[in-house]
């Protein structure tokens, strides 16, 4: 029952909406009606301001790496400081605060690596890095997830962080399928593109332009 109780603190941690808060602070806006609706840093950087980008990133890290760090300090096993750090990542994508509209999950789950398996949290930070080299965030972070349980595997880490990983990878499949609710195209043909675009892209749009920078009240 205390690990359950750690678990719920934790998921309410990672509800704490960070970019929404920065957002009504800095803007006035709603980060719910901007852009790729997603609440999240890279809405932060785009629609409010870029330096805020810095601190709110921060803080989505601390989210999930406080509830992992303090299950370790409480002498729980590494699997409930995992299972802890993953229930943040809920909290951020899926926030109870916002009407379960949230943001993608990267920073919690960069946190989470950091205190559980520090190896794969560079290995995260790495793809991201090359995927705004290559203008292709979406695909290396996506690559980047599924790949980590085989890093755990090739370096000697925890299984719990493999087993970990590919929750994540379940995670950020779901997140980025059901889009904070953004309705589909009624026709099939374009239903099945909008998803797959979803799942590779993390846009219902072909063009990246055309998605991040939607105005309040306008369709994809």
């Amino acid at each position: 029952m205390a690990d359950l109780g750690l678990i719920l603190i934790s998921y309410l941690i990672g509800s704490i909406p960070t970019a929404y808060l920065a957002g009504r602070l800095l803007r006035g806006i709603d980060l719910r009606q901007w852009g790729s609706r997603t609440v999240s840093g890279t809405a932060v950087y785009y629609h409010v301001a870029r330096w805020a980008l810095i601190p709110v990133g921060l803080l989505d890290v601390l989210k999930a790496a406080i509830p992992a760090w303090g299950a370790l300090a409480l002498g729980r096993p590494r699997g409930v400081a995992v299972a802890a750090g993953l229930a943040a990542v809920m909290g951020h994508n899926w926030p109870v605060w916002l009407g379960f509209h949230g943001g993608r999950g990267i920073g919690p789950f960069l946190g989470l690596l950091t205190v559980t398996f520090p190896v794969g949290a560079l290995w995260i930070l790495g793809a991201l890095v090359i995927g705004r080299l290559l203008q292709a965030t979406a695909v290396m972070a996506l690559f980047a997830i599924a790949g980590l349980p085989a890093l755990v595997w090739l370096t000697g880490g925890p299984l719990e962080v493999a087993l970990g990983g590919l929750a994540m990878l379940a995670i950020t499949v779901v997140k980025r399928l059901e889009a904070n609710r953004e309705p589909l195209p009624s026709d099939p043909v374009e239903r099945r593109r909008v998803l797959w675009r979803r799942l590779w892209l993390d846009r219902d749009t072909a063009a990246w332009e055309v998605w991040m920078f939607r105005r309040p009240g306008h369709p994809a």
